[in-house]
């Protein structure tokens, strides 16, 4: 999972320089090299979650790679925003094998309050890249280039995927295998369908991501244009990274003790003040200073990290016997929602920070509202 969030953040601090190279100098057609990939992470998992269902977990991630690996060759030697936008489609693509499989290899393995537990941990560890990667990014741009940023992801990827060989063992049982059938995806979207919780909480997922993709593809022209922080950008970035990265690890270590449910339920109720806050104090003011913009955005990721682990396990409880078929329709669904609310907003963030809060605070309230349909409904079905 890891190597998703390598492939998307140490590429921030070269977006200006590949816009450069490929002749592409509108900032806001460049954030697609980051939001782009998250359409290919959406549509390769509804391919390669149902066979790993069929052939297991571990040769359906080797296949993803080497897919990832195709597509870094071809966003080094793209000649246009449209070939280097291809690529890393390309690169989700096979990356989705990597994010989906994960996911099922812990609902293969786990279930109820603990899976959220290890789903917690494994975000954190997760979260630990996004600290560091645009660092990194920046260092190997300085040194050398910005295709040197592609040899550096596929050169881990190689490392992480010997040491999945090497250490990982199959967890999909053989009496789980499904065969490949005309109508086996279909099957899977039905069983899924039966899940009104597992349906309601995908939609949950892609809505939260869609509002924190607004900030991940904007972040750059954000710090770097409209506060002038270039240097320090990928600093400012590693500490908000912090942020989900402290509420995900708390978060493994209380939800056994509160639950999934009430956790999430809470934290999104502070992510939809918190955003509403800002907008209503800078709604008719100038961008605030950047240490008000960096504390209010702590806050609203911190608060992420009690909600994207948990609504992904509250959507993945059910439907453990079709984990594979079941994390793809989750991602694809959730990529789906998400994707076009990050380029619809995105292309208002031009001068002012504002509409990205606007943006948090509906994708918020509106999670909210299903949120409290679901328990509402849960209610009357348990009263």
């Amino acid at each position: 999972m890891s190597i998703v969030a390598l492939s998307i953040d140490a590429l921030l601090p070269a977006i200006p320089n590949i816009g450069e190279a490929i002749k592409s100098v509108d900032s806001t057609d460049n954030q697609m090299l980051i939001t782009m990939i998250f359409l290919g992470l959406g549509v390769g998992q509804l391919f390669f979650g149902p066979l790993s269902d069929c052939y297991g977990r571990k040769p359906v991630v080797y296949l993803g790679m080497l897919v990832f690996g195709i597509a870094s060759v071809i966003c080094i030697v793209a000649p246009s925003l449209e070939w280097m936008v291809f690529g890393r489609i390309l690169q989700g693509i096979g990356l989705s094998t990597a994010r989906t499989i994960a996911i099922a290899i812990i609902r293969d393995t786990y279930k109820g309050d603990y899976m959220a537990r290890v789903m917690s941990f494994v975000t954190a560890f997760f979260i630990l890249v996004p600290i560091v990667a645009p660092a990194i990014g920046k260092v190997i741009l300085d040194a050398f280039n910005w295709q040197a940023i592609f040899y550096m992801q596929l050169g881990c990827t190689f490392l992480v995927g010997v040491w999945f060989w090497k250490r990982q063992p199959e967890t999909l049982r053989p009496e789980y295998k499904i065969p490949i059938t005309t109508h086996m995806f279909t099957d899977g979207l039905k069983e899924f369908l039966r899940y009104r919780e597992t349906v309601a909480f995908t939609f949950v997922s892609g809505l939260v991501t869609g509002a924190f993709l607004v900030y991940l593809s904007a972040s750059q022209h954000i710090f770097e244009d409209l506060y002038d922080l270039k240097d320090t950008f990928p600093y400012i970035f590693a500490g908000l990274s912090v942020s989900i990265g402290l509420s995900t690890f708390s978060n493994g270590k209380l939800v056994l003790r509160f639950g999934m449910r009430k956790l999430s339920f809470m934290a999104l109720i502070a992510f939809c003040g918190n955003a509403t806050l800002f907008v209503l104090l800078f709604w008719s003011s100038p961008n605030p200073s950047v240490i008000i913009l960096v504390v209010f955005l702590f806050l609203q990721f911190f608060c992420l990290g009690f909600m994207w682990g948990n609504f992904r396990s509250i959507a993945m409880e059910p439907i453990g016997h079709i984990a594979g078929i079941g994390a793809a329709i989750n991602g694809f669904v959730s990529t789906v929602i998400s994707v076009p609310i990050a380029s619809f907003i995105g292309n208002f963030v031009e001068d002012r920070v504002l509409p990205l809060f606007i943006g948090l605070a509906l994708c918020g309230f509106a999670s909210l509202a299903i949120f409290m349909v679901i328990k509402k409904t849960k209610r009357l079905v348990t009263s």
